[in-house]
């Protein structure tokens, strides 16, 4: 495979240079990399805050930094493909998004910084040995998913009269995914909840998983995942064919149809992510700042997705929320 198959490098002309040839040169532009779990259309709300932060520092693309992106589109395979190939390019520091990403990522390096903008356990998934030191070459912001999930739950509760019956899926091939899972049902078991587990591999997998549940739940809780990211619009047009309510963790799902999303705020966790770049690049250790929570979460309804199935969502709730989808 062909480095430009799946390493951009932006920054109009200085980007267009060979990399040697720039190095070659005085005063060679730092590369900062971006490793994307999903595909690019995913992150086109992300980057651009990423790189706003980054400029407001001082870093501008083609001028004082080049930027290299590349995106795994839910592959662990290919993660572990362009990490190896940041590492070749010599990189001064790797941002990524995901678990899968960043153990991609520290598989190909103990020297390069990495900076994770968004990740959803960072201890339990063995990415840093604890949050304050995270030791090593890695640190960056959690999404501490399976720590929200009981509310994702209790807000569907909210607007799902009489709620007994609940799905749970997830790309049980993701580490991340199975520790959501378990907390999930464990916050489905404290609310009286029935639950039924419906496990995925593939993209293959989404609509036989939907067709099956068709009938046997009210709602379905979505462990988030790169996979289903990058199947977020098609899978929530057959979840609503199928009339299940979904909850999602990201605002960019409940933008894709989902009923309704509440987690943190990715934009603002990716201007944070430049944040740590800046105090990196210049002579910070990764070693030595701290794994970040997230302080800011949003609940976002979209009411063209309750409309369509039938759903009358209370005032009173739909107040309460950051954003409504109309």
């Amino acid at each position: 495979m062909k480095r430009r198959e799946f390493i951009t490098l932006l920054g109009g002309a200085a980007a267009t240079w060979p990399l040697p040839a720039r190095a070659q040169q005085g005063g060679r532009l730092p590369i900062i990399a971006f490793l994307g779990a999903s595909d690019a259309a995913f992150y086109r709300l992300l980057l651009p805050a990423f790189v706003q932060r980054l400029g407001e520092l001082g870093f501008v693309d083609g001028r004082t930094m080049t930027l290299a992106t590349g995106f795994a589109e839910g592959s662990i395979e290919r993660a572990t493909e362009i990490a190896a190939e940041l590492v070749r390019l010599k990189v001064d520091i790797i941002v990524t998004h995901g678990d899968a990403q960043v153990l991609a990522a520290k598989r190909a390096t103990a020297a390069i910084p990495i900076v994770f903008a968004a990740t959803g356990d960072p201890v339990g998934g063995g990415l840093v040995a604890s949050l304050a030191p995270p030791g090593g070459n890695v640190t960056g912001l959690s999404l501490a998913l399976p720590d929200t999930a009981g509310k994702r739950l209790e807000l569907l509760r909210e607007i799902v009269p009489g709620l007994r019956r609940l799905a749970i899926i997830g790309n049980v091939t993701n580490p991340l995914v199975v520790l959501e899972l378990g907390a999930v049902q464990a916050a489905a078991h404290t609310l009286g909840l029935d639950t039924v587990t419906s496990e995925i591999r593939g993209d293959e997998d989404i609509a036989s998983a939907i067709d099956q549940l068709n009938g046997r739940v009210e709602a379905l809780y979505v462990c988030i995942d790169p996979l289903l990211n990058n199947n977020a619009a098609r899978f929530n047009g057959l979840a609503v064919a199928a009339r299940l309510r979904v909850v999602w963790s990201l605002r960019e799902q409940a933008e894709a149809g989902g009923l309704i999303s509440y987690g943190p705020d990715l934009p603002s966790m990716y201007r944070r992510a430049a944040e740590l770049v800046d105090k990196i690049l210049r002579g910070a250790k990764p070693a030595d700042i701290p794994v970040e929570q997230p302080t800011r979460f949003n609940l976002v309804v979209n009411l063209k997705t309750a409309n369509a199935l039938g759903l009358a969502i209370p005032e009173a709730f739909l107040a309460r929320a950051d954003e409504v989808i109309e």
